[in-house]
């Protein structure tokens, strides 16, 4: 035969009905509490001081918690890139990538490289000054790629 379920988790007999009322109490005033504050709120609904933020404010807010801030900033460096190179290089480099603090900027040919290379540390100074917060420790300026030098390559120019 099996001891009874009060003798098996040791609890005093006499305080058994004390603990299950004093539960069922609390609970009960929880959920009292519960529907008073949805009357407030039902009741105050529309009044000043109850109106929604604006979302650009709420973005904000999920934007910098979010850790997305490095993100926008990129995005917006390159809706604005010809503001912060001016619109003649801007037609010919864009912003490739920014990883761990190293912006790389991909130009259209060897010329605009070089000539984006020597305003590296204009342009580190105008971007620390337009986008604050933005981490920017390296530019590094990128030409297109050269294709490579081998034997089936010079056949095919020989074949042209």
């Amino acid at each position: 035969m099996t001891p009874p379920i009060a003798r098996r988790l040791k609890i005093d007999t006499r305080k058994l009905p004390a603990q299950v009322f004093d539960r069922c109490v609390a609970r009960a005033g929880a959920i009292h509490n519960r529907a008073e504050r949805e009357q407030k709120a039902w009741d105050s609904f529309g009044k000043p001081g109850r109106d929604p933020n604006r979302l650009n404010g709420v973005m904000a807010v999920v934007a910098r918690h979010g850790q997305w801030m490095p993100h926008l900033k990129i995005a917006q460096l390159r809706n604005h890139w010809d503001q912060v190179v001016g619109p003649a290089i801007a037609q010919h480099s864009r912003v490739a990538d920014c990883t761990d603090g190293v912006l790389t900027i991909c130009t259209e040919s060897p010329v605009w490289t070089t000539q984006l290379t020597y305003l590296v540390p204009q342009l580190t100074d105008t971007i620390r000054k337009r986008l604050d917060g933005l981490t920017i420790n390296e530019i590094k300026v990128t030409g297109p790629q050269a294709r490579g030098f081998s034997r089936t390559s010079m056949r095919r120019r020989r074949n042209y």
